[in-house]
């Protein structure tokens, strides 16, 4: 069996096509899933909505927490941690970690940020070796987890070689952190052209889904 744990970071509630002013990025990250599990309904599916609940931000005693080794933590340095725990318990189990998220201001919400933060954790997801020449060293490479980053954007341009890809601090924001626990292999599908509506965005939304569906396939082949 296959777990995909299922993020969606928009702040729009409900899906594009569907609701009014619903969220591209929760369109693709829910056909995604919907269409994964119409041909594996076994798998399971961890969902989190850290658009409607964003995760807590790391504070100063978070920091000191998470700096203090397990053994020698106080009762409240588990409770600040508690949250953190929930969150790298639900990416270690997940074989595919599926984002939903659009781009806000050239860059991530600000939730997916704190989900980041949360699950970059020294001891837990990564660890640091000064005696080697790259003293990083992921702990979740155990096994291969996927990730599958569905972004939408309100112009074009950011991909690789696009006149606006110098922009794009959505996608390094996101994979760069991953890798550092990691989470290497990354497949993106994107909306563009949001702020343009029209035939621009229909053609934009019609070659994504297509895009989300081929990769589908591609991915339970592989699996």
């Amino acid at each position: 069996m296959t777990t995909l744990l299922h993020i969606d970071a928009s702040a729009r509630p409900g899906l594009s096509g569907t609701h009014v002013h619903g969220s591209h990025s929760r369109r693709l990250s829910h056909h995604f899933v919907t269409t994964w599990r119409a041909a594996r309904p076994d798998d399971e599916v961890i969902y989190r909505d850290i658009g409607a609940t964003p995760p807590g931000n790391v504070t100063g005693e978070w920091i000191a927490s998470g700096y203090t080794p397990a053994e020698q933590r106080e009762p409240w340095m588990h409770a600040v941690l508690a949250e953190s725990d929930a969150l790298i318990a639900e990416l270690r189990r997940a074989d595919v970690l599926v984002i939903g998220v659009p781009m806000y201001n050239f860059g991530m919400p600000a939730p997916l940020k704190s989900w980041i933060d949360n699950i970059v954790r020294i001891g837990s997801t990564f660890d640091f070796d000064r005696s080697r020449e790259n003293p990083y060293v992921p702990l979740l490479a155990e096994r291969n987890r996927r990730t599958v980053l569905l972004t939408s954007c309100g112009s074009s341009g950011y991909g690789p070689g696009g006149f606006q890809a110098h922009l794009d601090l959505l996608t390094p924001g996101i994979t760069a952190p991953l890798s550092l626990l990691g989470l290497n292999e990354v497949h993106s599908v994107a909306i563009e052209h949001a702020e343009d509506h029209g035939d621009l965005l229909d053609r934009s939304i019609a070659s994504a889904l297509a895009r989300v569906e081929a990769l589908v396939a591609g991915l339970q082949q592989a699996a």
